[in-house]
């Protein structure tokens, strides 16, 4: 009887040991819905890559379990999904909507769970000194319109003097994002900015595209999101609007946004933060080890997209910050939160990782929660279904953004009686 009690025990203590422990990671996704043609391929990315891992022997022989949970895009939802999963040994979570996003700032804040809006959400969280749980890395939506606006100066020959910029965006808190930063760079550069809400889901806009066709911007930019980005696509090429023109935010410039639009869609363009297209050895190494085994997320179709690149990419990152976190020890919330806060990835180490040439090095600190902060355009070839970069990466107007991350911060401290910290 003790020989099979002590049995009994030792296998208990096996069972839960640190070295049979999963490190969980919820992902709050969204298959469903109108904003299912943007969420499907990141979901099966992100799934893909770590599924790619646990093929691989985990972190440090600990397989990592993504915890789905649907959200449909909803925030509500959304803040349902962390309620149910933040006591099931959930380690960070990555929102996948802006609006989910703000919601969860104070409740993961208060719960001591670190959040990684993946360059979206709050843009002032680039300041680690108010927003201790919380980054944005690798860039922010106000990166993004100013990068955006230095590439039209650049197309213009170093001006926008005179020169009309529209923004078609999603009537929410995500499109909202880059108005007072344009606002801002319209006054600096002497541009006249219109604003052209859209509501959810996106699926109607002729009434934005005429207006877009009677006043003649010399340049659309589009803050979109699932359907309504193809519609957008689609209205553009209806009204003959130059393609070379108009430019998306990262969010809208994946094949699920232009291939539904055929030839109508050649020469749109996007900023991204990353490549597209499968020849990377890490790429390469899902389609042996996890599509062709049958142990993908989706279908598989999604592969190499732009989406799909942007799901392993956060992947990729959280993996190396679960092993950061297990130098300091067992792998808790709180050594994820230390571990996103000091990482760092050199192109060297991407090379490592199988993504040579993939995306840009960076470095994350107390005091700055975002890095590199870099965009770079591409531009898709309805011919070859294909995106190209057409810009190297660019910095966005620091002079500009980071005085408004800056007084944003500080209101957010404020208003929520929060004293920043010191960084050294």
């Amino acid at each position: 009887m003790k020989l099979k009690l002590l049995a009994a025990v030792a296998a208990t203590m096996m069972a839960v040991s640190p070295a049979m422990a999963e490190l969980v990671i919820p992902a709050l996704n969204y298959r469903t819905g109108p904003y299912a043609p943007s969420g499907i391929p990141y979901a099966d990315g992100f799934s893909d890559y770590m599924t790619l891992v646990n093929e691989n022997g985990g972190i440090d022989g600990e397989m990592v379990k993504v915890l789905e949970c649907e959200t449909g895009y909803n925030t509500e939802k959304g803040v349902e999904c962390y309620e149910q999963t933040k006591g099931q040994g959930a380690l960070i979570y990555i929102p996948q909507s802006t609006g989910i996003t703000y919601q969860l700032i104070p409740k993961a804040s208060a719960d001591e769970i670190p959040i990684w809006s993946v360059a979206y959400g709050r843009t002032s969280a680039v300041n680690g000194k108010v927003f201790k749980w919380v980054f944005n890395l690798p860039a922010t939506y106000w990166d993004a319109a100013s990068i955006m606006v230095k590439y039209a100066m650049e197309q213009e020959g170093g001006s926008l003097e005179g020169k009309k910029i529209a923004l078609v965006y999603h009537n929410s808190a995500y499109g909202k994002e880059p108005i007072r930063t344009l606002e801002k760079l319209s006054e600096k550069h002497g541009f006249e900015l219109s604003l052209l809400p859209v509501d959810h889901p996106g699926q109607e806009q002729k009434s934005q595209w005429l207006q877009i066709r009677r006043e003649r911007p010399d340049y659309v930019f589009m803050w979109g999101w699932g359907v309504m980005n193809s519609v957008a696509v689609q209205e553009a090429s209806n009204i003959r609007f130059p393609m070379d023109h108009f430019i998306g935010v990262w969010w809208s410039g994946s094949e699920g946004d232009v291939v539904p639009v055929g030839a109508g869609a050649d020469g749109y363009k996007s900023i991204t933060w990353h490549g597209a297209g499968t020849d990377f050895p890490a790429l390469q190494e899902i389609k042996t080890k996890v599509i062709d085994a049958g142990k993908n997320a989706g279908d598989g179709s999604k592969w190499g997209e732009v989406g799909y690149n942007r799901g392993v990419y956060a992947a990729a990152v959280v993996a190396e910050a679960l092993r950061h976190a297990k130098t300091m020890g067992d792998v808790t919330p709180s050594s994820m939160r230390d571990a996103m806060e000091t990482l760092g990835m050199t192109d060297e180490r991407w090379t490592e990782l199988g993504f040579p040439g993939f995306t840009a090095a960076f470095q994350v600190t107390c005091a700055r929660h975002s890095s590199p902060r870099l965009g770079a355009i591409q531009q898709w070839n309805a011919t070859d279904k294909t995106w190209t970069m057409v810009s190297d990466f660019m910095e966005p107007d620091f002079e500009v953004v980071d005085p408004l991350i800056e007084e944003d911060s500080m209101a957010y401290a404020a208003e929520n009686n929060i004293t920043p910290r010191e960084c050294n």
